[in-house]
């Protein structure tokens, strides 16, 4: 079994594969919450979002190619981990990718 030392790369540590990783507030970071993360990001990419930095929300410009690209990266996880995927976690990237291809029809308009 590799120890510890024998798992370190560059500029960070490799966990066991049953430990959970917890992001921020202890969050388990999963399938969901990655596609979840770069869905809001691809929001905030085509202006649909903003930042509320300062207390009032404001829009970021959108970024059409960089949207696109998130977007795109979507589009290759779904087609990657097709049929490997739970009923639940199928659905929510579908519903994802629907909701960001309509908006990003109506961004280019």
């Amino acid at each position: 079994m590799p120890t510890q030392e024998d798992k370190r790369g560059t500029g960070f540590t490799m966990n066991d594969p049953d430990e959970r990783s917890e992001g921020a507030g202890g969050a388990t970071i999963d399938f969901s919450t990655l596609v979840l993360s770069l869905g809001t990001t691809a929001l905030y990419q085509l202006g649909e979002i903003g930042d509320s930095e300062g207390g009032a929300e404001k829009r970021a410009e959108p970024n059409l190619a960089i949207a696109k690209q998130t977007i795109d990266t979507l589009e290759m996880l779904s087609e990657k981990t097709r049929g490997n995927l739970t009923d639940t976690e199928s659905k929510l990237l579908e519903s994802i990718l629907y909701d960001l291809h309509m908006k990003f029809v109506e961004a280019r308009k």
